[in-house]
């Protein structure tokens, strides 16, 4: 049996959608990129939401519109993907990196407020595998800290919001909820990611979503997302084909960073049965964890009161192992067929962190977090018959270990 690590579900419906999208006479954006920010900002319980080419483009284009640049600070953990790090460095700012929790894949958020000074302008949590943070401890953070912001004048959000901002990297969380609250309106920005192995894809692409600020309106920061991510350019390319309509003007030497219709068609057609594909994954994680947890695994709690996640991941950890015995592990399980995976190497393991001169000595607990974490499939391609298999595999070759 042959068992990938998380491929791309798509079915007749996505095919029948990019179909009607190719046969249209128009493939850029268009009117299937605007129903898809319809439908994402209904979805998340926002005014708008603006779909973009990646995550990554929605977060930078985010901290770009609240004219976050060189001289300002923005917190963000440790233990991610580089994405939710890199954008940080786009803008010209600093990135600050925060250890986690002990035993916990979440920032510490106690080092984390006192990590705030008055460069620190944006906060970047990460709702790691689909699992929200725990944004009331940052907003109590951050009203502790009002004293030290220093809005830039000249950025009308940095002014509304009268604090320190939060940019949730959403990428895992698509149609998660903290409470009755959809993960897209906790945050004051959140970025999405639909790239190829997310939940719901559109091969590459995302979207950002955002809370309504006081006195600044939600229609203008969507204008001006459209002209950051399309050079500034006062008319997209379908409103400029129309009959008469070519004069346009460029407001800005800004980026390229737009959806296709084409990608928006794929999304188009996951929405349909999203709420289906959420439900399957939550039944693999209840028969994931009926099977591991009373072996002493450690894994995440995606279901409670408190919250419920979109089940993006399913991320174990093997009390007593190292580096060495973990791939063992993973190399085992390829053996039999199923790819495994590590979330996350921490960033300071990286060169690139590295270089900007951040040591991995400094993050015990998210080395700790990662030298004995495995993640196993979980994909709505998967049957109960490959799940049955995963679990059986797994746990047979963990006795070795455990």
């Amino acid at each position: 049996m042959h068992i990938p690590f998380s491929p791309p579900d798509i079915t007749a419906e996505e095919v029948r959608v990019v179909t009607e999208a190719l046969f249209s006479g128009w493939i850029t954006t268009g009117p299937k990129t605007k129903e898809l920010e319809r439908l994402v900002a209904r979805r998340c319980g926002t005014e708008y939401a603006v779909c973009l080419n990646s995550q990554t483009a929605c977060a930078e284009m985010a901290l770009r519109l609240m004219g976050i640049g060189p001289g300002d600070e923005v917190i963000t953990t440790a233990y991610t993907y580089t994405a939710t790090a890199s954008v940080i460095c786009h803008v010209g700012a600093k990135p600050v990196l925060i250890d986690t929790q002990p035993d916990s894949l979440e920032m510490d958020y106690d080092a984390m407020e006192a990590a705030i000074n008055e460069r620190t302008k944006v906060i970047i949590p990460v709702d790691l595998a689909g699992i929200p943070c725990d944004y009331a401890r940052i907003f109590a953070a951050l009203e502790r800290k009002r004293a030290l912001y220093r809005p830039d004048p000249g950025s009308p959000i940095q002014v509304a919001l009268g604090r320190i901002a939060v940019l949730a990297d959403t990428a895992h969380a698509f149609g998660a909820t903290l409470g009755d609250t959809p993960v897209g309106a906790v945050a004051d920005f959140s970025a999405f990611s639909f790239h190829a192995v997310k939940n719901l894809t559109t091969a590459e692409g995302g979207a950002l979503t955002w809370r309504e600020i006081e006195s600044v309106s939600s229609a203008e920061i969507y204008k001006k997302l459209q002209l950051l991510s399309l050079h500034g350019q006062s008319k997209d390319a379908l409103a400029k084909i129309q009959l008469g309509a070519w004069d346009y003007d460029i407001k800005g030497t800004w980026y390229k960073c737009n959806m296709t219709d084409i990608a928006a068609a794929v999304g188009l057609g996951q929405l349909g049965r999203y709420d289906g594909m959420l439900l399957r994954r939550r039944e693999i994680i209840g028969r994931y964890d009926a099977a591991l947890k009373p072996l002493g695994v450690k894994v995440l709690d995606h279901y409670n009161e408190r919250h419920c996640s979109s089940g993006h991941l399913y991320l174990t950890r093997i009390p007593g192992i190292g580096q060495e015995q973990r791939n063992e592990i993973i190399h085992k399980m390829a053996a039999r067929g199923i790819a495994c995976n590590v979330h996350y190497k921490p960033l300071p393991l990286h060169t690139a962190y590295k270089e900007l001169g951040f040591d991995i000595a400094d993050y015990p607990n998210a080395y700790a977090q990662y030298e004995n974490e495995i993640t196993l499939p979980l994909h709505t391609r998967l049957t109960d018959e490959e799940v049955r298999y995963v679990i059986e595999n797994y746990v047979d070759i963990l006795k070795e270990y455990l």
